[in-house]
């Protein structure tokens, strides 16, 4: 009996280290907290017969420098459900060998496919909002009510409020406590005047980024090469120029985390940390 017993064990104990490893990474993420993934909804241009949507690499490289490090994502969208996806961001010479890993991951783009609406989440759950762009955030980032209150929760309570390129369109409109521009003062960056223009799709747009960033009262500044990676960290605001700054942000912004954890962790939003801080 003693045998079978010794025999059981140790037939077992892969299957019990296999448990302990999944109870110790769940453990992993439920410390290090989530992070709240934001992509669009929107998929059209007005006057053109191609489509626009999330741009690719905006999403995959933020996504896995954040779990590779642990954090658990939550992936979000104005309306919910599927998120379209900018044709041009999935060939050459946008999508490098990170996005096309994530093409044939069948459970990222099935993640893709079933977002959260903004409107059913709990900002109180996350540590840091990140928008992501593509042309199509400039229709229904900057005016989505329910993402405008996740970003200034999450801000309110000592978290971080993210963006890369396009994306910075859902910082436009967000307010501090005191009904002033969140991003008033504030050194950020985002899709530039000229990349716009370079990229060919200028008159599609309903307004240009860079120019509605300076007049919320930002300190716009970008790389002086149009496309060169360009990320600024002023405080808790950490924003990306461009779609390639994807990496770089996602580093940033990796950084920036575990001080928001603490805060969270400390109940304090972190008042002071910098002579801008409005909250």
């Amino acid at each position: 009996m003693l045998t079978f017993k010794r025999f059981a064990l140790f037939a077992m104990s892969p299957l019990m280290m296999k448990t302990a490893e999944a109870e110790s990474a769940s453990a992993s993420v439920a410390r290090l907290g989530k992070v709240l993934l934001v992509m669009t909804s929107h998929d059209r241009y007005p006057d053109r017969n191609d489509g626009t949507g999330l741009w690719l690499a905006e999403l995959t490289h933020v996504y896995d420098v954040l779990t590779a490090a642990g954090y658990a994502v939550d992936f979000v969208s104005p309306k919910g459900g599927a998120v379209p996806l900018d044709p041009r961001s999935l060939g050459w010479p946008h999508a490098d060998a990170a996005v096309k890993a994530r093409l044939r991951d069948p459970a990222f783009m099935a993640r893709l496919q079933a977002t959260r609406a903004a409107a059913d989440i709990d900002p109180d759950a996350y540590l840091a909002i990140f928008y992501t762009g593509g042309h199509g955030t400039m229709w229904d980032f900057r005016d989505n009510q329910a993402l405008k209150r996740a970003a200034e929760s999450i801000y309110r309570h000592g978290g971080i409020v993210a963006s890369v390129c396009h994306g910075a369109a859902g910082l436009l409109e967000l307010e501090a406590d005191d009904g002033r521009p969140l991003i008033a003062g504030r050194r950020v960056t985002g899709f530039s005047n000229l990349e716009e223009t370079l990229s060919g799709v200028k008159d599609q747009v309903p307004y240009w980024l860079q120019s509605e960033l300076e007049a919320r009262g930002a300190r716009y500044e970008k790389s002086w090469l149009p496309f060169g990676s360009f990320v600024l960290t002023d405080g808790r605001i950490v924003t990306g120029q461009n779609p390639g700054s994807s990496k770089e942000v996602a580093r940033a912004l990796l950084a920036a985390l575990p001080a928001a954890h603490s805060r969270q962790a400390d109940g304090q939003p972190g008042l002071g940390q910098d002579a801008h801080e409005n909250w």
